[in-house]
């Protein structure tokens, strides 16, 4: 990484990716139906886990994959003029987000930053699976999501790429 310029590997890059762009003139609709709300680590490809490709689904990422105000946002839009008809729900194991508590995390953070970091909520997750079906449970009872789309809870495993369904 250049010290002048801490982004010129990244733009270099993405003027090789545009040689190729394949998506221009794209309307953005979800051309598979699907929505994946998942977690922002890196382990997790979430539209080659599911076999799909860029401009198939709506790819919804924050810390332990959680169905905030802002991804219900995301999936009222997505459901409603996007052609979103499936929402994945998708937690995973190994996650920071379940593997300590809200304490741990904001001493750890305050540590590292050298100032208090409590009055931060994180968010946590304590039981990954309840977690799981607490958010499926957001989306499905939103009254502007249609009750027509499907909605699945599953637990990504990052040592094996399998998805296990939460039911």
């Amino acid at each position: 990484m250049s010290s002048a310029d801490p982004f010129a590997d990244l733009l270099a890059a993405n003027a090789r990716y545009a040689d190729d762009f394949s998506l221009a003139g794209f309307d953005g609709v979800a051309r598979a139906g699907v929505a994946v709300v998942t977690c922002m680590d890196s382990r997790i490809d979430p539209l080659g886990m599911i076999g799909l490709v860029p401009g198939d689904a709506k790819i919804l990422r924050n810390p332990g994959g959680r169905v905030t105000d802002q991804v219900l946002v995301a999936l009222v839009l997505g459901t409603n003029l996007l052609n979103v008809d499936r929402v994945l729900v998708v937690h995973h194991t190994r996650c920071a987000m379940a593997s300590r508590s809200e304490e741990e995390l904001q001493a750890e953070i305050g540590r590292l930053q050298g100032q208090d970091a409590t009055w931060m909520s994180l968010g946590v997750i304590t039981d990954q699976v309840q977690s799981i079906r607490a958010e499926v449970a957001k989306v499905r009872s939103h009254p502007l999501i249609p009750d027509t789309v499907a909605v699945g809870g599953f637990l990504y495993d990052v040592d094996t790429g399998l998805l296990e369904p939460v039911d």
